[in-house]
């Protein structure tokens, strides 16, 4: 394995364990005291920041509701513009949907229809790969409006939930970027 980088080690240190939530037996990861802290926020902001100029990305797409958090400063920074995918039914206007599963049930996610076009490269940033549904979702709805996916990026990926097997199919030669992986 190899060592830490400074970054990864504060960032790891900014994130506390909350045991039994949302339910008994979860180990929840709580991004809240990383955001808290302006010099952990600024160097999360600039490490996914990198990532978007190194993939050629033009706008950025965060994930409801924490990509967007994470996702608005990183275009910001990288000059970038900044699209949100909702859950469905909270966007006005034409949009696209995309329909997707969950480990009990079903989905839906949205986009604006106009704010992609076959021009644009988008990197997909999100604050937690888990089984990766949602991120999955995002890629098709992105292609199904015509741009190419730059890569996905997120702070943490929770590999023992298997999200990078389920994504690297549909993500194609595009590349998924973890800062940390627990």
């Amino acid at each position: 394995m190899t060592a830490m980088t400074d970054v990864q080690e504060l960032l790891l240190s900014r994130i506390r364990d909350v045991a039994d939530y949302p339910e008994p037996g979860v180990m929840f990861k709580d991004i809240t005291p990383l955001l808290a802290d302006p010099v952990a926020f600024t160097a999360l902001t600039g490490a996914l920041a990198d990532i978007a100029e190194s993939t050629g990305a033009t706008k950025v797409v965060g994930l409801e509701a924490r990509g967007f958090i994470l996702g608005s400063p990183v275009a910001v920074r990288a000059g970038l513009g900044f699209i949100p995918v909702r859950k469905a039914g909270k966007l006005p206007g034409a949009t696209l949907r995309q329909a997707y599963d969950l480990e009990y049930g079903s989905a839906e996610i949205e986009v604006h229809a106009e704010d992609l076009t076959g021009e644009d490269r988008v990197l997909v940033v999100d604050d937690v790969l888990a089984t990766g549904g949602t991120a999955e979702a995002s890629v098709q709805l992105i292609r199904r409006a015509g741009a190419e996916v730059a890569g996905l990026a997120v702070l943490m990926e929770l590999g023992f939930l298997g999200g990078r097997g389920r994504l690297e199919p549909t993500l194609g030669a595009a590349p998924l970027e973890a800062l940390l992986r627990i």
